[in-house]
Formats: structure tokens, sequence, C-alpha cells
């Protein structure tokens, strides 16, 4: 019928949204201590799971070493902790977070700022080369204990409070969950994120149009390694050990299906990631008749979900348009464009 307004569809995401964090803050009373400490750990993985997406998902970088910010971060603040005797977490956080931007920089730097555009798959070799050259070498580097890692003999400490791992330390690291979820979800759908959705879908329209793309990816490149920076500190602590394998290609794919299995362009579907593998490896791995499979089992199920469901988890309840994203485009500037388009039709056709 002409002239009927076209039908809208309700928005899912922020119903899901809600109901996430309320099942999180609900966790630590619905579970043990021992399963609230594995949460704690999951919250963790997920700061570092929203790095990728934030990468891949809405910016066409496919990085294959998040592991790398990550575990550094961690080897930094062990070392603070061990040689300085630096526990306060307002000294951890921003000094972790501050080697995950200068690391992320520099390798952003030598990828993305090239006097060529780099292609994905020089990205994606780029960066998994080098996760894997930083394991190596921590891995026979006696000063930082080698194969054997370094283990944090003190807890993590807010003024004089110490932050065992348990109920305090969980609420805290899902107030850091989040700040970056949040901050993220405001840059994403920010002009600057409306720039990133346009390299992610065609990058050299954009670069013809004016704009410095591998510049933008190497912001958004080096924000990613802040925050995987921040969860590599914070891990160091809750697990009071960390070891070359936090700096490994390992980690960093497993970031990477994190990112895939709950779903990219979402942000969210980087924590429901975290939850679903984390849950199906602690539940698998706990059965006596599947310990010997439970990694083969694990495999094929994500096998199957990224191959078949290439949206991931949150594919089932989101439609296309609210996974991408309308990344800023507010309702005024949303009906002058559905305007223009109408005006473009009648003239075609006239």
């Amino acid at each position: 019928m002409a002239g009927a307004k076209p039908r809208t569809r309700r928005k899912v995401l922020p119903f899901l949204e809600i109901a996430v964090l309320i099942g999180l803050v609900a966790v630590p009373h619905l579970t043990s201590d021992f399963q609230t400490i594995i949460a704690s750990r999951m919250l963790i993985l997920a700061m570092l799971a929203i790095s990728f997406d934030l990468c891949w998902g809405y910016s066409g970088i496919m990085t294959f070493g998040q592991a790398l910010f990550f575990g550094s971060a961690g080897y930094v603040a062990a070392m603070l902790a061990n040689n300085a005797g630096v526990v306060q977490i307002w000294a951890i956080v921003p000094a972790s977070m501050l080697v995950g931007l200068v690391g992320s920089f520099l390798v952003g730097w030598f990828l993305l700022l090239g006097k060529r555009t780099p292609t994905l798959i020089f990205i994606a070799l780029g960066t998994l080369t080098a996760s894997y050259a930083a394991e190596r070498l921590l891995a026979g580097w006696q000063w930082v204990g080698a194969a054997n890692g370094m283990s944090i003999w003190g807890f993590l400490q807010i003024g004089s409070h110490e932050l065992e791992p348990g109920v305090l330390f969980y609420y805290i690291l899902l107030a850091l969950l989040l700040a970056v979820y949040l901050a993220s979800r405001w840059i994403v759908r920010s002009q600057f994120g409306l720039v990133l959705a346009g390299m992610r879908q065609n990058e050299e329209r954009l670069a013809y149009f004016g704009y410095r793309v591998q510049a933008f990816k190497a912001l958004i490149f080096s924000f990613a390694g802040m925050i995987a920076g921040m969860a590599g500190g914070l891990y160091a602590f809750h697990e009071g050990f960390i070891g070359p394998s936090s700096v490994g290609i390992g980690l960093s794919t497993y970031a990477v299906l994190y990112g895939l299995f709950g779903g990219v362009g979402t942000l969210l579907g980087a924590v429901f990631g975290v939850g679903a593998i984390e849950t199906m490896a602690f539940v698998l791995s706990d059965i006596d008749m599947l310990k010997p499979y439970w990694p083969v089992i694990l495999g094929v199920i994500l096998l199957v979900v990224v191959v078949y469901r290439p949206t991931g988890l949150l594919g089932l309840f989101l439609f296309e348009r609210e996974r991408i994203g309308s990344f800023g485009i507010g309702g005024a500037a949303r009906r002058k464009a559905d305007a223009a388009r109408k005006t473009e039709d009648g003239n075609g056709a006239a």
C-alpha cells in the first residue's frame, strides 16, 4: 500500500545485554566458591575476546596475536609484583593497559602503516608470527622463568585489602568488564564506528573518499591491544602465574574461536563465546568417561558451529541489520537517508 510505513523489527540486543548482566551479577549467589573463581577467569577472557571482536568483527582486521598483548602485560604485572612490590590495582591496571597499548601500536605500525596496503593474509600471518616468536623467546629466557613461567606470591590489593580470588574479586572484574564493554559499545556506535563499519564492508570505497583507512585500523587495533593488556595483568594476579603459553598462538586462536562461536560484530557475542566454550570445556573434562576425548569433542562442536552458523550463537537471535549495527547513524540522519533514497527511486521511475 502506498504511503504505508515500513514495518520495523524490535531490537533484541538490548534485552540480551540486560539479561546477561543480570545473570552475571547473580553468578556468585548461584554457584560454589570454586565455580565463582572459574567464572572470574571467564570474565577476564571475555575482555580478551572483546578485543578480538573489535578488530575482526568491526574493523576487518584478522588478528591471531591478541594473546601477545595479553601475555606481555601479564609478565610486566608479575615483574612489578615480584621485583618492585607493586600490587595495588590502581597501578597494575593502568600499567597493563599501557603495555598492551604500546605493544599493539608497535605491531600495528609495522603491519598496518606501511607504504603498501596490507592484505588480510599478511596481517593474519604477521600477528600469528609475532605471537609465536614471543612465545618461543619467553620459553627460553631464564630471566622471566623460561618455560616455567613466573609466579606471583602476593594478591592484588585495594589499599590494605587483599583481593583473593573469590566473590569480591569477581565483582571487581565484572565492573571492569562492564566498563570495557560500554566503552567499546560507545566507540562502535560513534562516528568513528561508522568509519570502522565502512572499512569492514568496503575498504576500497572508503579510501576513495579520502579516509586514511590504515590509520583508523591502527587506532582501533591499539585500543583493542590496550583491552587485551588490561585483561592479561588481571589474569596474572587471578591465576598467580603467567607463562609462555599466555602469549602464544594457542590462546590467540582461542580468542578467535570465542568471537566466532559467540558471533562477531556484536561485542556481546564475545562474552557468549567465552561462557559457552569454557563451560563446555569444564563440563566435558569433568566427565570420567570423556576425559581422554573431551578436546576432540569440543573441537568438533566448535567446527560445526563455525562452519554451519557463521554468525555464531547470537545469530540465532539477531537479524543481520542489528548484528552489524547502524554504527552511530541517528534517527534524524536515518530518516534523511531514507528520504533521499525514495527521491532517487522516484526520479528513476520518472
